[in-house]
């Protein structure tokens, strides 16, 4: 079983940055692909962006593509989320979610694909 805690949601002005953290309570965090999804009101949950359980491959959503950072650090257990020039679209209650694997360079961008949810944190973007 794998907790996740989101921290660091907020409201900030369009044009401006928020990074999001996710820690994890698994011992074996390098064990686990890693993603951050997004659920806006009225929508569906939508993938945002994925980091392969060594890090060394991430993969993004395009309409956050060159905006957008993850990365991931072991020594912690935390996958981070470095969001610049934001806008309105992207307020929206912010999930990272784990998965295991065997394979150090997978990456995953379907809801159904990760086994491990965090609680979610807020993201609201004014114009």
């Amino acid at each position: 079983q794998v907790q996740l805690v989101e921290s660091g949601g907020g409201l900030v002005q369009a044009g401006g940055s928020l990074r999001l953290s996710c820690v994890a309570s698994k011992r074996t965090f390098s064990n686990y692909a890693m993603g951050w999804f997004r659920q806006a009101p009225g929508k569906q949950r939508e993938f945002v962006a994925a980091i392969s359980s060594s890090g060394g491959a991430t993969y993004y959503a395009d309409s956050v593509k060159g905006r957008f950072t993850i990365s991931r650090d072991s020594a912690s257990n935390t996958v981070y989320l470095q969001m610049n020039t934001l806008e309105p679209g992207d307020t929206a209650v912010y999930y990272c979610a784990a998965r295991a694997t065997f394979y150090s360079r997978s990456l995953y961008q379907s809801i159904d694909d990760y086994q491990y949810w965090g609680q979610g944190a807020q993201v609201t973007v004014s114009s």
